[in-house]
């Protein structure tokens, strides 16, 4: 796996629109993720995804194959800008980060796991005592990256967001 061929940097508003189709086409395709008709609100968010930046520390990465992106997370380095269900926006001192998605004609080369890193990155050098995330069901290969980093399960962070459950993740930086 060689990750060095990537390039890993903050969007250009010019590219939202394209960061946007590229979730959508990786949410759409998880087997058991709800449908656009079933979530409209959430595929509208994916779609105007460069609106998160309009948030104070808050930041879309994308990874790069030359000149392609390949993939993308919103990075939040003050959780009350987060807008996820459950207990997560009230969490102090803490990043996190949301919609991390990979193209899937490049999965497995390891563009989610240095997505990943780089976030743990900025955490640290804002000294930030921990990451939160969230993942589903259908993203369990996600899961087992996010473990083997050292992301713990936490299920004071879980929420339902209608009919899906979702699940909290955390990762300590410092105590």
């Amino acid at each position: 796996m060689n990750t060095s061929e990537y390039i890993i940097r903050n969007a250009d508003p010019s590219e939202f629109e394209e960061i946007g189709k590229l979730l959508i086409r990786v949410y759409s395709a998880l087997e058991g993720f709800p449908k656009e008709d079933e979530q409209p609100n959430y595929y509208k968010m994916l779609a105007n995804i460069g609106a998160f930046t309009q948030y104070p520390e808050t930041e879309l990465l994308v990874a790069l194959d030359n000149t392609k992106i390949v993939g993308a997370v919103v990075y939040f380095n003050d959780m009350q800008y987060y807008g996820s269900g459950g207990t997560a926006t009230q969490e102090k001192d803490s990043a996190g980060f949301r919609l991390l998605g990979v193209d899937s004609n490049v999965r497995g080369k390891g563009i989610g796991r240095l997505l990943t890193l780089e976030c743990i990155r900025k955490a640290k050098e804002t000294k930030r005592k921990q990451i939160i995330i969230h993942s589903t069901l259908a993203m369990k290969t996600a899961w087992r990256m996010y473990e083997n980093i050292g992301f713990k399960r936490d299920e004071i962070l879980d929420f339902m967001q209608g009919e899906l459950p979702v699940f909290g993740f955390r990762f300590p930086l410092y105590s």
